[in-house]
């Protein structure tokens, strides 16, 4: 079942000569309980394509359909209704509120959204990401790749639909990004989550259902042997 859906979607900055095509035209389907990788070097549309997948930027042309609503032309306030009850973000920017502790950035998603995960389910998070002694400390008190993993465990505490994870894994270091990975796996499977992981990483593609491969804003979808073959760092 297709739940997330871009339908010829194309994202163009500036005009005349300086128009540039992040994302060319460009078609796309998710279903759920599927982990799919989306990899590519800096600058080749990958951050374009998955802030537009969520809503958080309009495309230029095209259409873009979250679990049957078409998110296009809506105003920003139902655009945002819609991200917060289907959407959860890990973004690079850890996007962690600055003067919350880790327990309190998840009482402040109860406060706006309700069938998040239950306190079992949370400290069973917790233990797997390795953050329980963390859940009392500030952002600013933590290392990236701790601020990183309370940003994995905010995104899944509320249950959605569909999971965006821009480089999940870029502050730690490679045991731990393994691990993360398998916990990303997991959390799709259980919950049918549809869960897309932007990622320069091609290690990470074991732990995916499907590759895509973004080059100067084309999305193609590679089969793992394809993009192992043409990446030395997946050896």
């Amino acid at each position: 079942m297709a739940i997330l859906k871009l339908d010829k979607v194309k994202k163009t900055f500036g005009s005349g000569h300086k128009q540039v095509d992040a994302l060319k035209e460009t078609d796309f389907v998710a279903d759920k309980g599927e982990l799919i990788a989306v990899i590519g070097p800096s600058g080749s549309g990958k951050s374009t394509f998955l802030t537009i997948a969520g809503g958080l930027q309009s495309p230029s042309s095209g259409e873009i359909i979250v679990n049957n609503q078409n998110l296009t032309n809506l105003n920003e306030k139902k655009r945002s209704k819609i991200r917060l009850k289907e959407i959860g973000f890990i973004l690079q920017a850890s996007n962690l509120v600055p003067f919350l502790t880790g327990d309190k950035q998840m009482k402040l998603l109860d406060n706006v959204k309700k069938d998040n995960m239950t306190k079992e389910e949370l400290e069973t998070l917790y233990e797997n990401l390795g953050i329980t002694e963390l859940r009392k400390k500030y952002p600013s008190d933590l290392s990236g790749g701790e601020r990183q993993r309370v940003a994995i465990a905010k995104a899944l505490y509320s249950k959605p639909s569909i999971l965006l994870a821009d480089e999940p894994t870029a502050s730690l270091d490679s045991d731990r990004a393994y691990e993360v990975m398998k916990l990303l796996k997991k959390e799709t499977e259980n919950n049918e989550t549809t869960t897309i992981v932007v990622t320069h990483d091609t290690r990470l593609i074991e732990y995916c259902d499907k590759v895509y491969v973004m080059t100067d804003g084309i999305l193609e979808e590679k089969s793992k042997k394809e993009v192992e073959q043409t990446d030395p760092l997946s050896h």
